[in-house]
């Protein structure tokens, strides 16, 4: 039977910096129990292996905060989902978790008898996110290198996502630094989804994530833009807020990039996500909502999912 994570072993801010408690170290920054000796950090580069139960794995990117790339991830696992297909999120922004928030959970997981997190499950999501271990949205991880890489190693790993899932949505944090290079030297990605903004520092920033994935031999599977078009309730006038797509359009055609979607600037988006019910599921029949179906879809052809069954009842939290 699965087991309670033990109030000791959850990170609390007290004991970031706590030398003495020896279920945190730079070895098991994730505080789970541990059997004999603990494996000491490996040099190097890791070797890349595939994590059980899992089929695909797509990672959502954006090298630039703020561009609603979080969002996005939660929607297309939600689409994922209504399409048939056994999908899970795996949150790896140690820094600003936002999946706890988007599933409206904040329940310690349980442990398997091999001490291996058990996901929560919203919406018929598995969901595993450092911000469940923390124990106060307001708690910060204060970590530097090899901490923060051997936390991603363990969220990599050690979460049990048994019986098994057709595809697994990363949630990466923005930039091109070591969690991005650590995850796509540690497990095979099936492809990344870049996620920008049609604005013109959102988009430099969006050539840095493509030309990284590139380097890691890491195939881009298209690009998604994000707050588009903002349409007047009152007039129904298009506005680009944030620019025209001439931008978008050009990176494209300069990278060989697919566009998959044109996500609109929609204040039902930031609200249903903020209130812990992403749009995929709380208007499940609107034209965003159609988007993200749409953007999933045609991703799914493409790792080799095929369309899906069609939609489907989402279960409930567990």
């Amino acid at each position: 039977m699965p087991t309670k994570l033990p109030p000791s072993t959850l990170l609390v801010p007290r004991r970031f910096f706590s030398s003495t408690t020896p279920n945190h170290s730079h070895e098991n920054p994730l505080g789970l129990p541990q059997k004999g000796t603990i494996p000491r950090f490996q040099r190097g580069l890791p070797a890349k292996r595939p994590i059980p139960s899992v089929a695909h794995i797509i990672a959502i990117s954006s090298a630039k905060g703020g561009v609603g790339k979080s969002t996005i991830a939660a929607n297309l696992s939600l689409a994922f989902t209504r399409l048939g297909h056994r999908t899970g999120l795996l949150d790896t922004d140690l820094f600003g978790p936002s999946v706890p928030t988007l599933f409206s959970l904040n329940s310690p997981p349980n442990l398997t008898p091999k001490n291996q997190l058990i996901p929560l499950t919203n919406y018929g999501v598995k969901t595993m996110s450092i911000g469940y271990l923390i124990g106060s949205e307001s708690a910060p991880i204060v970590w530097r290198g090899p901490m923060l890489l051997k936390a991603i190693q363990q969220l990599l790993h050690d979460v049990d996502w048994s019986p098994g899932l057709d595809v697994l949505v990363l949630d990466l944090p923005p930039g091109t630094g070591d969690v991005q290079l650590s995850i796509t030297q540690q497990i095979p990605l099936s492809g990344a989804v870049i996620v920008t903004t049609p604005h013109t520092l959102a988009v430099k920033d969006a050539v840095k994530g493509v030309e990284m994935f590139e380097k890691v031999n890491v195939p881009v599977l298209g690009l998604v833009q994000n707050m588009s078009l903002f349409t007047c309730p009152c007039c129904s006038t298009k506005t680009p807020v944030f620019g025209g797509t001439e931008g978008v359009n050009k990176m494209c055609e300069d990278y060989g990039m697919e566009f998959l979607g044109d996500i609109p600037l929609h204040p039902n988006i930031g609200e249903d996500a903020s209130r812990g019910k992403p749009t995929v599921v709380a208007e499940p029949e609107s034209e965003r909502a159609g988007v993200f179906m749409d953007v999933a879809r045609r991703l799914g052809e493409k790792i080799g999912l095929g369309g899906g069954s069609g939609d489907e009842v989402m279960g409930g939290k567990a």
